[in-house]
């Protein structure tokens, strides 16, 4: 716990905050297990990944099949001039090879079929078929590797007319400033200039993150209605009547797997506050509930009005997050849009959170009790750690996650009828303690980059994401024609003074 800030109350019986009131003390996990064998099974838990323990044979989430056909094309001559840039002191045709193997490892990591065309483009002759190829069968996206100085040129006029196919320029210092003006005023367009040749990963990414966010259904639970569409988003959301979980939770019976996964969590967490092991059960319960639910209507995310709920879908919705699936309370359509996207293209969840400006310090809270705690990213295993806390109505079971001070943080909105992303980003200061403030079960504060007034930080239920992501949602926006602005100053474009 040394890498956070330390905390003004920690729920001690004799604590001002806390006295007469001992549902407040903290129970150690070593004695709230040994107190609790309703909750362990045959399993040794030890031996589970425990966050990425999830049952496979019972409420399966539809999972995407399919994915986007993106073309790949290697612009340069066949032979590079000695005095050029990258000049005659570049191995050229290994750079590609190169290129091609990063694109390649990361399309069949993703799910995206790869056309490349191993063949330099370089005659006019080939390129009017090239780009007749496009015009017939027009892929989902188009990554233009532009190799050389001296063939800027043909890379301009392929981009000029190969239609409204979303497209990545790529130079690896192959261009000075003018040939790198290229695109900067183009529709669906994004220049890539950059030595980073990992980043083709991340041009790969954000192809099937566009193609995953139109091909995605979420489950709304709020009122039954007709299925509708985020527009410019094209994900699909399925409205069901609310009364529909309590239903099956009802009907489905507790199980040894929701028994493994209240053991896993409560042997995991820092500390047990409040909770009863029949609220973590029935928080573990939640999970396979929304898991069937989504498998029964055939949606990969979830979304539900849930405030005041006695038995809460927190720890649920922050698992399912922990897995890779957008989950937020309150059917809020801007949250689960935000969501898709922090998911997507930067492959981690968000932390959709209630804003509380600091007017005193100038910083920025945000509380809810449905943080993630894989916060660095899928591609790490490492949790955050957690206290297991009640809810809003004092019953339930929710998590109190910890986030790492002096962390970059990603604050973003986006619009689900609108081409918009409010972006902002800040540095975690502290983690507020409950007591003796009264908000949600997670609260961080961050110091607020270029934001004056933090009151000016425009939104609600934005996003907080680990890391700062800024320059690839600007990519993203440029590919797919989404307006991303600064949160804190309508009109102004993300990652400058507000």
């Amino acid at each position: 716990m040394e890498a956070f800030r330390k905390r003004p109350c920690d729920g001690d019986k004799d604590c001002a905050g806390c006295a007469g009131r001992s549902a407040w003390a903290p129970v150690s996990r070593r004695r709230f297990l040994t107190t609790t064998v309703g909750l362990t099974v045959a399993t040794t838990l030890a031996d589970l990944e425990f966050l990425d323990f999830a049952p496979e044979a019972r409420g399966e989430i539809p999972r995407l099949t399919g994915g986007p056909r993106v073309k790949v094309v290697f612009i340069r001559p066949d032979k590079e001039p000695d005095v050029s840039w990258p000049g005659g002191n570049c191995d050229v045709p290994a750079q590609q090879a190169l290129f091609s193997r990063t694109l390649q490892a990361a399309a069949r990591e993703l799910g995206v079929t790869l056309e490349v065309r191993v063949e330099p483009l370089n005659k006019q002759a080939d390129i009017a078929a090239y780009l007749d190829q496009l015009k017939q069968a027009p892929p989902d996206g188009l990554i233009v590797c532009a190799q050389s100085l001296v063939i800027w040129p043909t890379v301009s006029d392929l981009v000029a007319k190969r239609g409204d196919i979303p497209t990545i320029i790529y130079s690896h210092v192959s261009g000075f400033t003018e040939q790198l003006q290229l695109g900067r005023n183009l529709s669906k367009t994004f220049m890539a200039a950059t030595p980073d040749v990992e980043w083709l990963a991340t041009a790969v990414r954000l192809f099937a993150a566009q193609w995953r966010i139109r091909n995605s259904r979420i489950l709304m639970l709020t009122k039954s209605g007709p299925e509708f569409v985020f527009q410019p988003w094209g994900t699909t959301v399925r409205p069901v009547d609310n009364a529909r979980f309590q239903e099956e939770f009802k009907r489905v019976e507790t199980s040894a797997e929701m028994r493994a996964v209240a053991a896993a969590y409560t042997k995991a967490a820092a500390r047990i506050v409040e909770p009863t092991r029949e609220e973590i059960l029935d928080a573990a319960k939640n999970y396979f509930v929304c898991r069937r639910l989504m498998e029964v209507e055939q949606c990969h995310g979830i979304t539900i009005a849930c405030l005041g709920w006695k038995n809460p879908v927190c720890l649920a919705f922050s698992k399912l997050l922990d897995e890779g699936v957008a989950a937020v309370c309150e059917a809020d359509q801007n949250a689960i849009m935000s969501e898709l996207l922090s998911i997507h293209v930067f492959n981690r969840p968000g932390f959709i959170q209630d804003p509380s400006p600091n007017t005193v310090d100038n910083t920025f809270i945000g509380s809810h009790c449905t943080s993630p705690t894989r916060l660095d990213g899928y591609e790490n295993k490492q949790r955050a750690s957690y206290w297991l806390r009640s809810y809003h109505t004092r019953t339930g079971c929710s998590l109190e996650v910890m986030w790492p001070v002096g962390h970059a943080v990603t604050v973003l909105q986006a619009s689900a009828q609108t081409p918009l992303v409010l972006v902002g980003t800040g540095k975690v200061r502290g983690n507020i303690s409950q007591p003796p403030t009264g908000c949600c079960r997670t609260a961080v504060e961050l110091t607020m980059d270029n934001v004056a007034d933090t009151r000016d930080v425009r939104g609600f239920h934005q996003l907080f994401i680990a890391g700062n992501h800024v320059h690839t949602l600007q990519a993203y926006g440029r590919l797919f024609d989404i307006r991303i602005e600064n949160i804190a100053a309508p009109g102004k474009p993300a990652g400058g003074p507000a």
